[in-house]
């Protein structure tokens, strides 16, 4: 009866010692926790507010990064609580890591995308609203994912470029300077007065008042061509003024060089045929 009621007080001893030793584990693992979940709630307002007073960021990269370094403190919190059960956490990390490895081999394209969304955020070669063209996509931007681009084309229809594809090429931004070049090129026949056409242009330049005088219009000969001389009126205008003031300077100018009889000749062919000789 001794034997017995020995090995029941030190089966109630070794547990009692594993209850006491386990709900300070748990008490412990719980405070780590909840300060843990806390600490990244903290940590992912401190950086979402930090590079929200950075103007130049996007809004999503700002929650990009905001949410990466919430996961990176929740996992290291995670690592913490496994400690505290005398899990041998490396093996874990190890484990981890590998599986981020193969993750990331699988996603391959997919990464590719958001490291260079993350690029074209931060080095902003465009933003929304501007027209751009790239090898893959042109039209106005719509938004900048982390992911992929959306763009509206000028006839209206929805484009979605992947940003791999945007960052992997040359990219024209009609958009980013606030003045833009027109040469107006107009062929005028060779026994024409190019004094008359320098001055038609002149006038053409007076009569429109969204033609910037700097840099001011330059009018050349451009070209001698096989059937026209080319004569070039260089002009700059506000980027926001290009599309229209083109189109209307392109009428203006077929409009005054008929008024000042100035013909504009089109390529024409000599045919010689000569009869053979029966």
């Amino acid at each position: 009866m001794s034997t017995i009621t020995a090995a029941a007080t030190a089966i109630w001893a070794q547990a009692s010692a594993l209850v006491i030793e386990y709900t300070f584990s748990v008490v412990g693992a719980i405070l780590i926790l909840i300060i843990g979940f806390i600490v990244a709630g903290l940590v992912k307002r401190w950086v979402q507010s930090a590079l929200s007073r950075m103007t130049h960021k996007d809004e999503t990269l700002t929650l990009f990064l905001a949410k990466a370094a919430r996961y990176t403190v929740l996992i290291l919190v995670f690592v913490m609580v496994l400690t505290q059960f005398g899990v041998q956490t490396a093996s874990i990390i190890a484990a981890l890591g590998a599986a981020g490895l193969a993750i990331g081999l699988a996603l391959q394209g997919t990464l590719q995308n958001i490291a260079a969304g993350i690029m074209l955020l931060f080095l902003r070669p465009f933003q929304v609203g501007d027209f751009i063209s790239t090898s893959s996509a042109s039209g106005v931007v719509k938004e900048i994912g982390l992911f992929a681009t959306e763009f509206e084309t000028l006839d209206g229809l929805y484009l979605l470029a992947p940003n791999s594809e945007i960052w992997n090429s040359a990219v024209t931004n009609y958009s980013r300077k606030p003045k833009r070049r027109f040469d107006l090129v107009v062929g005028i026949a060779y026994d024409d007065d190019i004094n008359k056409a320098f001055a038609a242009f002149q006038s053409i330049i007076d009569g429109h008042d969204k033609v910037l005088k700097d840099p001011e219009p330059f009018i050349y000969v451009s070209n001698l061509g096989d059937s026209s001389v080319e004569v070039t009126c260089r002009i700059w205008m506000n980027t926001s003024d290009w599309w229209t003031v083109s189109r209307e300077l392109t009428k203006m100018a077929k409009e005054r060089f008929d008024a000042e009889g100035l013909s504009i000749p089109f390529p024409q062919r000599d045919v010689h045929l000569y009869q053979a000789a029966a």
